[in-house]
């Protein structure tokens, strides 16, 4: 059986309320790493805030960390006692150059295609009950 798809978070997205074990996607600046604890910080700026989300790197290891740049993880979102949410990294790429404003439009446009997909798809199933 396949994974469920993972949903595109923004930086500023991922706190408590998402779900543990939930497959999500996000994208930052990588501004620090350690490599003794297998941590990566990945920061970004939204309405002159910056926001932070640390990644678990085990299982990416060994990368090319360079700091600075700019990375998109796939994970699944962990909970941990005493901390915020942690994303456990299963992909971590480097996309320096990536245009960020035009992939948070891409994600808005998305999020608003699947809500009316989802609409019509509740709106026809409904019908189809009378």
């Amino acid at each position: 059986m396949l994974p469920s798809a993972s949903v595109h978070y923004f930086p500023w997205e991922i706190n408590g309320s998402v779900p543990a074990g939930e497959a999500l996607r996000t994208f930052g600046r990588l501004c620090r790493y350690d490599l003794a604890r297998s941590e990566a910080v990945l920061t970004a700026w939204h309405r002159s805030a910056q926001y932070q989300v640390c990644v678990d790197t085990r299982l990416v290891e060994p990368f090319q960390a360079q700091l600075g740049l700019c990375y998109v993880v796939l994970g699944e979102a962990e909970h941990r006692e005493g901390e915020g949410p942690v994303v456990k990294a299963r992909i971590l790429t480097c996309v320096e150059g990536m245009n960020v404003p035009l992939l948070e439009q891409a994600i808005q446009e998305q999020r608003k295609y699947f809500k009316e997909r989802q609409e019509r798809t509740g709106d026809s199933a409904s019908s189809q009950q009378l």
